[in-house]
């Protein structure tokens, strides 16, 4: 089975950017790789999501214009590189995979990785 883990959280005071990372143990027919962020007593949302197929992102509504995602087929790893973090963005970000176009709903994507915490400070 895929597996996928996530790294490159921490501490980042607001106005500042943070790199995230998802490595994936494989690809076995998942196409796409999704980012959701997770914030306290809150829903997850969708970020971002690229297919492997093509480096066409799609991004959610947190973070428009200042998250980006990019993807390394060689070492099937999806990097989210966020700018101006705000505090409210304090959350759990996690890594998702699907099979399929990319898709915003937490129900499309069938594998998820455990997280990642990033905490902003004002």
């Amino acid at each position: 089975q895929v597996q996928l883990v996530e790294s490159g959280g921490g501490l980042v005071q607001a106005g500042g950017s943070l790199s995230l990372s998802c490595v994936a143990s494989g690809r076995n027919g998942l196409t796409t790789m999704g980012w959701f962020l997770q914030a306290p007593g809150k829903e997850r949302e969708f970020v971002a999501a690229s297919r492997w197929i093509d480096d066409s992102p799609y991004y959610g509504h947190p973070g428009q214009g200042r998250f980006t995602i990019a993807r390394d087929l060689t070492n099937n790893t999806v990097y989210p590189h966020m700018y101006r973090l705000q505090p409210e963005e304090t959350a759990g970000y996690y890594c998702a995979a699907r099979a399929g176009n990319t898709g915003s709903q937490v129900r499309e994507y069938v594998k998820w990785g455990r997280g990642t915490q990033v905490t902003v400070s004002s």
